[in-house]
């Protein structure tokens, strides 16, 4: 059956209707808990009876046959559904997995990803096996349909064509339409991505937008295509205005957009909290951000904005899951449910201390139990970064009269550089460096100019950004040479060099994009490149997303794409990218 993530066979059912008869023993029973109702929104005192990975019973009745049985009396701990992340960017320097890891041991066991990096750099054949063995972990991993590339590709067509848009819909991992960040082209007459929103509404599915600062005509009519959702709401304008015009809104808590706290003033003082349009996001945050907690984290911070516990975890749990028309198996504690649940230690700590997913133990009693699912990246893919071609000094000519100037650590805007292009560095009271894409294969180029980057960069270079493509900054042409080769010998990843050699290094094992240690190891390193950033005059917060965004398409003002320097809002290429 198409687009059901979760089922069980009719061996299975019969079985779990013997356990319920007391023929078969449950496999596991959490004895006198404290269980949510999502439906009531209130505690109830029972047993929960498990067997296998679905819930079989929750009530006031203690199983009669137990033999066998796996039994935790919590005591009248408080047991809620497993969290839901409905809108995770699962390669954020980390890979799926090590975020599934340590997300479920945070008692987030739903991740419902981005396929961006699935959808463009592997066959489509070896994408599913992949979500196939990811779907082996306890974590439970669903995915999105990506309807655009969010920037402007070399290949686009290539990409996006009918059959494989509906490929990826008709997966049963995937889930929802989206994010659309390309909006404006359905609006401006893009048949082909409305014939696929369309596509996605006849599948029961959801279709999430990308609208910041979209006024009520623009959500009007976005609704009028199939958009029902949305995470860019900033302010209790945006956030009222899209739940009068019916969508589900989803608030964020990231690096880039911590908006959560003062969107839920917005809901806790319109009263708003029991509302089930209203989830809760952390918008795929870099791993500096995502220590501090995943669902649990925005939870927490709804505490303290005085949201009631009951309706803080249904903004994780009962609403995503009826979002996703998935409130049959997730989101609540009840016969015929996946087994995802989380015993707390109190109403006031949404950091479990117990975990199950999938019927399995992630985290008992404060131990976690690490289950580390033995997986090569290399046979979907996913090689190590090899850079077999050379770059030079007749690489880094610079003539182009248009550069770009940051805003924030996302925005930039076009400026005209006034600087003697021809020198080979550019003078240290000056806060613009060169700066390079360059197709990891070395088959095209555009060099241009960045100004608020940095004043004293020597060089630094990058394989992780939004294509996979290298991006090459730095105020000292033999500083980008140097970068270049220090991330040519680490095969991938960011690299700093100053006149001495590297100054600072994040390797990225995994195809120059996705680093292979767990995340706290990650956002170590992530902090002590931001640390040698500030240094070298990097005044913002989240260099990785603005490597990740200089080429994101659905942002102001211009990026630097494969097609070269390209205005989002004229949707044209200003100068062109040059073969080498």
């Amino acid at each position: 059956m198409l687009n059901q993530p979760i089922q069980w066979s009719k061996k299975q059912i019969r079985e779990q209707l013997e356990v319920v008869r007391g023929n078969l023993p449950p496999t596991k029973v959490i004895a006198n808990a404290s269980w949510l109702n999502s439906l009531r929104k209130q505690w109830m005192s029972g047993h929960i009876w498990i067997y296998g990975d679905r819930i079989v019973y929750v009530g006031s009745e203690y199983p009669v046959n137990i033999k066998g049985t796996d039994i935790i009396d919590v005591n009248g701990a408080p047991t809620v559904p497993g969290y839901i992340e409905h809108h995770a960017h699962p390669f954020q320097l980390y890979h799926p997995l090590n975020l599934a890891r340590y997300a479920s041991e945070r008692g987030t066991t739903t991740l419902i990803s981005d396929n961006m990096p699935l959808f463009l750099n592997l066959p489509k054949k070896k994408a599913f096996t992949l979500l196939e063995e990811l779907q082996k972990t306890p974590t439970l991993m669903l995915w999105w349909a990506r309807y655009d590339g969010q920037t402007a590709l070399h290949d686009h067509d290539k990409h996006f064509t009918h059959g494989k848009i509906m490929d990826w819909l008709n997966h049963p991992y995937v889930v929802q339409g989206g994010e659309l960040t390309d909006w404006p082209s359905v609006l401006h007459g893009d048949d082909s991505m409305l014939q696929w929103m369309q596509e996605t509404k006849a599948k029961g599915m959801p279709i999430e937008g990308h609208l910041p600062g979209a006024g009520e005509k623009t959500l009007t009519q976005m609704a009028l295509t199939g958009v029902d959702s949305d995470h860019e709401a900033m302010t209790e304008e945006d956030l009222l205005r899209r739940l009068d015009l019916g969508y589900t809104t989803s608030m964020r808590y990231s690096s880039i957009r911590p908006d959560l706290p003062q969107l839920l003033e917005a809901v806790r003082n319109h009263g708003l909290s029991t509302s089930d349009k209203l989830i809760m996001t952390t918008d795929g945050s870099p791993p500096k951000v995502m220590q501090e907690g995943v669902m649990d984290r925005v939870i927490d911070i709804a505490l303290e904005k005085d949201i009631p516990i009951i309706d803080a975890i249904g903004m994780t749990t009962y609403n995503v899951a009826k979002h996703y028309r998935l409130d049959h198996v997730l989101g609540m504690i009840a016969p015929g449910k996946l087994a995802n649940l989380n015993i707390l230690e109190s109403e006031t700590n949404p950091l479990p201390k117990s975990v199950m997913a999938k019927g399995q133990w992630v985290v008992k009693e404060g131990q976690a139990l690490h289950r580390h699912l033995e997986f090569s990246w290399e046979k979907y893919g996913f090689e190590p970064l090899n850079l077999d071609w050379q770059l030079s000094s007749d690489d880094l000519h610079f003539s182009m009269p248009l550069g770009i100037e940051m805003v924030n650590d996302v925005i930039m805007k076009p400026y005209h550089p006034e600087l003697d292009l021809t020198a080979n560095v550019i003078e240290a009271d000056r806060d613009e460096c060169f700066f390079v894409l360059i197709d990891r294969y070395g088959e095209w180029k555009i060099n241009t100019v960045i100004k608020g980057f940095a004043d004293n960069l020597y060089g630094m270079a990058s394989s992780f950004s939004n294509t996979g493509d290298l991006i090459l900054i730095g105020k000292n042409k033999q500083g980008i040479l140097s970068a270049f080769n220090a991330l040519k010998k680490q095969n991938g990843g960011i690299v700093i060099v100053n006149e001495a050699g590297v100054e600072d290094r994040l390797p990225l094992a995994i195809s120059g994009v996705m680093s292979d240690l767990e995340l706290p190891e990650i956002a170590k390193q992530e902090e002590r490149l931001l640390s040698t950033l500030k240094t070298k005059g990097y005044r913002y917060n989240d260099p990785v997303y603005a490597l990740l965004f200089f080429s994101a398409t659905h942002l102001p003002f211009v990026r630097v794409t494969q097609q070269g320097i390209f205005d989002v809002k004229q949707k044209k290429v200003l100068f062109p990218s040059i073969m080498r």
